[in-house]
This record gives structure tokens, C-alpha cells and sequence, in this order.
């Protein structure tokens, strides 16, 4: 089974050729490329806590200083480091990686 991303596991439609992408924009997450294939997803879809610029909780988040904690709250982070286990890939190197 393919491991979810962001937008499909929350239905934003900010994905390129999203439902949403005309009224909000498409998602950074979904078109940074620096972290395809992060925790098996494609651009930064299982690591879109570390992207500014998502679109969570009705509204665009700031920064990765600025979102973490909402994150830190969402289902799909939690998800995420459960699935990943061990695997898991913390922000720090993550964030290497967006330098």
C-alpha cells in the first residue's frame, strides 16, 4: 500500500491540479523537492511540518519556528513518526536538507 502524503491524508486540494489550488495556491510541501522521498512520500508530502507555508488549520502557517507547535498536535505528524518508527527522521536533519 502507497504511504499517504499531507494533502491526500487531509484533503486540503492544494496538490498540483488540486480542488483548492485556485482559491489557495498549491501547497509548498507538495512541490519541495529537496525532501522526495522523505518517510516514502513525494516532495516534502510526510515531512510538510518543516515547510513554511502549508495550509493547516484553515489557515497558511508561517515559518517551521513559527508552525511547530500546531504540528506537534496533528494527527498526521503522530502518524507519520508512528509509521516511520525507528526511521524516523528528525526536523534537524530535515531542515539540513532545506539549507
Amino acid at each position: 500500500m502507497a504511504k499517504q502524503n499531507c494533502w491526500e491524508y487531509k484533503k486540503c486540494g492544494r496538490e498540483p491540479g488540486g480542488s483548492r489550488v485556485g482559491e489557495l495556491g498549491v501547497c509548498p510541501s507538495a512541490t519541495e523537492k529537496r525532501l522526495t522521498g522523505t518517510h516514502g512520500g513525494v516532495s516534502a508530502g510526510r515531512a510538510c511540518w518543516v515547510v513554511g507555508g502549508t495550509f493547516c488549520g484553515g489557515k497558511v502557517q508561517g515559518s517551521y519556528a513559527q508552525k511547530l507547535a500546531n504540528c506537534m498536535e496533528c494527527a498526521f505528524y503522530h502518524s507519520i513518526r508512528a509509521d516511520e518508527g525507528q526511521h524516523f527522521q528528525p526536523a534537524p536533519e530535515l531542515l539540513r536538507r532545506l539549507r
